[in-house]
């Protein structure tokens, strides 16, 4: 068992992974920059390091800071959380040529996974459908028309080394292709360095649908897949997820068996270790490969209640000692659990927090009363995540925490949340990626 680890992250991922250490008897050290001096997860680790200014590219996005910090305080190992580096494969193969131990899968098996064009090429082996599109990626505008003729509109473009709702834009017709592939390598080269894009068949209104998977490749487990359920992600703005819930209501039992069945010897074929997600569309009664994060999720805790496993636990155990502690053949997901990301409007001080309690209520954040949201990173303060027997009782479960939860001096979602629980189309389970879109235009029009 390692003794030290060092966190490299913020905000409630931090937090998260600094109470299940704390339980498993692991020291934690905890990294910040200036504007996160005195955020909860510097006050909850044993120990913290300031890596740098504001500035993500500064602090949270400069691995040598990182590795220095980890080094000095005498680590053995590395966390690399939910985005920042976390699926950066030069990040991870530093971190283990500095002799620590990084809490994910192998470099190669990030960067293969991390290319969404080779993850589609890989997936396909395993007998995963893909959406329709192109094999390589799209260089320039004369090829992103001949593709998109050849696929017929409207398509999406896509960054090869996308993730997280970035890179990513529609095109409807042929008069927008343009201005459209222009954006996407532009954000594509902004956010991840990599200007490649791809190009597939748009899906009107899918379900966005994605399994659980825990690994490890190391020791006597070597070769254990877990699935832990399936969630559904399908409320999104822009993009970006809003609300998260398992078992999902649009996944048939035969359609969850044929996602496993391509997931898990794809999963143990790449020897990966640690947490990850596969994700699915879904439309009608077909289901497409979309990619993989080779990370744990942010929506992870909806797993963990209808499972009852510490995820961050057995990803730890996995990556440091080869050995899931919990039995792959005994899964066995019940109930229903739904998440609400709580994000933030406006930054500022939080002059008053009253969090949600009872049975069945998880408030998962990085917040306390007197605490700063500074305005330079993501927007997600919280997530409200609620257990019940069915979605109904769920649901109800959701508004009562949603009514009671009260964050003050800042803006947040909260009312937004609050309204699409009660919405009746929500409610009745039918809907896809386009549904916020639409009920927001709708409310426009009111």
């Amino acid at each position: 068992m390692i003794k030290r680890l060092l966190i490299a992250n913020r905000g409630e991922i931090a937090v998260r992974i600094i109470r299940t250490c704390r339980e498993m008897g692991i020291e934690t050290v905890a990294v910040y920059s200036a504007a996160d001096k005195d955020s909860l997860h510097t006050l909850l680790a044993d120990r913290k390091v300031c890596i740098g200014p504001p500035s993500s590219a500064q602090s949270y996005l400069f691995p040598s800071s990182i590795i220095m910090a980890a080094i000095h305080t005498k680590c053995d190992a590395v966390h690399p959380g939910v985005g920042f580096l976390s699926e950066n494969p030069a990040f991870a193969r530093l971190v283990r040529e500095s002799g620590l131990l990084f809490i994910g899968p192998d470099p190669e098996v990030i960067a293969l996974l991390g290319d969404k064009v080779q993850a589609r090429k890989t997936a396909g082996r395993f007998g995963l459908p893909v959406t329709p599109g192109t094999e390589n990626p799209v260089s320039n505008l004369d090829e992103a028309r001949h593709a998109a003729r050849t696929l017929g509109f409207p398509i999406i473009i896509k960054a090869a080394a996308g993730g997280g709702g970035k890179g990513m834009r529609v095109a409807r017709a042929e008069s927008d292709l343009e201005e459209n592939f222009r954006v996407a390598r532009a954000e594509s080269e902004a956010n991840f360095g990599d200007p490649r894009v791809f190009i597939e068949t748009y899906l009107e209104n899918p379900r966005h649908v994605e399994l659980q998977i825990l690994a490890s490749s190391l020791g006597t487990k070597a070769g254990e897949v877990a699935v832990l359920g399936e969630r559904d992600c399908s409320v999104q703005k822009n993009h970006q997820k809003l609300i998260e819930e398992s078992p999902s209501p649009g996944v048939s039992p035969e359609m969850r068996e044929a996602m496993q069945t391509g997931a898990i010897p794809m999963f143990r074929d790449l020897g990966y270790s640690g947490a990850g997600t596969i994700e699915f569309l879904v439309s009608g009664d077909q289901f497409y490969f979309m990619e993989v994060n080779a990370r744990v999720q942010v929506e992870h805790p909806v797993s963990e209640f209808i499972t009852g496993v510490d995820i961050i636990r057995e990803q730890i155990l996995a990556c440091t000692e080869g050995r899931l502690e919990m039995d792959p053949g005994a899964v066995n997901p019940s109930g229903w659990a739904i998440e609400c990301r709580i994000n933030a409007l406006t930054p500022g001080r939080v002059s008053e927090l009253r969090v949600p309690g009872g049975p069945g209520v998880r408030f998962d954040s990085f917040l306390y009363t007197g605490c700063t949201v500074p305005p330079h990173y993501d927007a997600l303060v919280g997530k409200l995540i609620v257990y019940a027997r069915d979605r109904p009782a769920g649901l109800g479960k959701m508004e009562r925490a949603l009514q009671e939860l009260r964050i003050e001096g800042i803006k947040t979602n909260i009312l937004q949340q609050l309204w699409i629980i009660r919405e009746p189309r929500f409610r009745s389970g039918l809907f896809g990626t386009a549904y916020y879109e639409t009920i927001a235009k709708e409310a426009e029009n009111a």
